[in-house]
């Protein structure tokens, strides 16, 4: 790994569980164990590490999904790996982060909204509408309107005066509003198989936890 990936790398890692303001370029250099110098002579200023860092963490999301859509047999499957993958992901994830984007670093952000209003809709789109045809989801559901209201319900967690991060978890607030998309979407049928798919993975883990 060059030292530019390892610098990106190291202060995602610290981003995604502190937040983006309270990490400071000393704390990345600490991180990794170089000096603030050498991390300035790859990149001009935080901000741009911020960017790059976002940037990489979206496409390993992008290809970590991507894999998903990829190899699952039927839409439901895609949903129960989906529901993995986010439990996953937001264990460490620190409650702050996208508000930090937001508010302190708008050229991180837009690359945030690219992927939200695009990559991350087209996706729920082509789930929705495989699921439909499959009989798995109910046939009345409009793709293009529940895909805006799924990702739009994957940022408000992130916003600390709706769910105050005192009172809500991260992870588990993130957990019961998909819980709660997917019982609003599928047909008696698809919510039999997605069961089916969470004991399966329930029974795997604690196999592997043994």
């Amino acid at each position: 790994m060059d030292i530019r990936t390892k610098i990106i790398d190291g202060a995602g890692e610290l981003f995604t569980r502190y937040g983006v303001r309270s990490v400071s370029m000393d704390d990345i250099a600490r991180q990794l164990s170089i000096s603030k110098k050498t991390i300035y002579q790859y990149f001009k200023d935080k901000d741009e590490i911020v960017t790059k860092a976002v940037r990489a963490r979206i496409e390993f999301e992008k290809e970590e999904y991507d894999e998903i859509f990829d190899s699952s047999h039927d839409a439901v499957e895609e949903l129960a790996k989906v529901s993995k993958c986010m439990r996953k992901d937001f264990h460490e994830m620190n409650p702050s982060l996208l508000f930090d984007l937001q508010k302190y670093h708008p050229k991180a952000w837009a690359v945030w909204l690219d992927f939200k209003n695009k990559h991350m809709r087209d996706s729920i789109v082509t789930n929705l509408k495989r699921g439909i045809a499959e009989g798995y989801f109910r046939e009345e559901i409009d793709p293009e309107f529940m895909a805006i209201l799924r990702v739009e319900q994957v940022q408000l967690v992130f916003d600390n005066q709706i769910f105050p991060s005192d009172q809500f978890n991260l992870k588990e607030t993130q957990m019961k509003l998909l819980d709660h998309y997917v019982h609003g979407i599928v047909t008696e049928k698809g919510r039999k198989l997605y069961m089916e798919y969470l004991e399966k993975e329930k029974t795997l883990n604690q196999t592997s936890n043994n």
